[in-house]
């Protein structure tokens, strides 16, 4: 579904991606583990559109998507809930959902997709007309979430979900990627920190380290690797 080959990003004169290879195939969750600064968000960016990509290439189902407008590359299929959240703090709930679905032709459908994002995220329905800036943390994760997904997507991109969040939502909020996964069979590509959590319920990783990447194979078999478990899970 997504091949990024070769792929290399600059910032200034700092790169960020070094010549990275990643594959995303359809209706799997893909993971991309490792430290900070190590290009894991970079990737995301660049696949949607917001990173200027100075090498390599990006092909969605074979179309090539590198240093397209991101709202183009929206309307191509693929949409992300941002590192940080970054939802519109004065809009209600509703309004910052209304913002997902923006680029959508199909305006007849949308009732359906607040129906499922409700379903997903009850606490967002309760907080329907509360603006978007006075919930909690991960109250406004779930709200990125909800939002990315009323663009309805093939592909989903979700950049540091667990960051911020108590353990309890985390843990729901994890447990919800995955049922989106399994019900529509929509692909994921996860950037976490969380490296315990994220391999639990990815089918594929990839470990990067300063703009390349180190490891790459079976989320189970990363989890289990032990020169991994040592660097990045904290293991002895």
């Amino acid at each position: 579904m997504l091949a990024i080959s070769d792929l290399r990003v600059k910032y200034g004169a700092i790169v960020a991606l070094k010549g990275i290879t990643v594959n995303v195939e359809e209706g799997r969750i893909v993971t991309l583990l490792g430290a900070n600064g190590a290009g894991k968000s970079t990737t995301l960016r660049a696949v949607s559109g917001l990173a200027k990509v100075s090498g390599g290439s990006i092909r969605l189902w074979g179309k090539e998507i590198a240093n397209a407008a991101p709202h183009k590359i929206v309307s191509a299929g693929v949409s992300m809930a941002p590192e940080g959240r970054m939802i519109f703090a004065n809009l209600s709930v509703k309004e910052n959902l209304e913002m997902g679905a923006y680029p959508r032709k199909d305006r007849h459908a949308l009732a359906e997709d607040f129906e499922y994002v409700f379903r997903l995220f009850p606490r967002l329905e309760e907080r329907l007309s509360q603006p978007g800036g006075t919930l909690s943390g991960g109250e406004q994760q779930m709200l990125a979430i909800g939002r990315a997904l009323m663009a309805r997507p093939k592909l989903l991109l979700l950049d540091e979900p667990s960051l911020g969040i108590g353990p309890i939502l985390v843990k729901a909020i994890f447990e919800t990627i995955v049922e989106i996964n399994k019900e529509r069979g929509l692909t994921i590509m996860l950037v976490e920190q969380n490296a315990h959590q994220a391999l639990k319920i990815a089918h594929y990783a990839y470990v990067l380290e300063t703009g390349t990447i180190t490891f790459h194979g079976p989320a189970d078999e990363i989890a289990h690797n032990e020169q991994i478990r040592k660097a990045y899970l904290g293991e002895n």
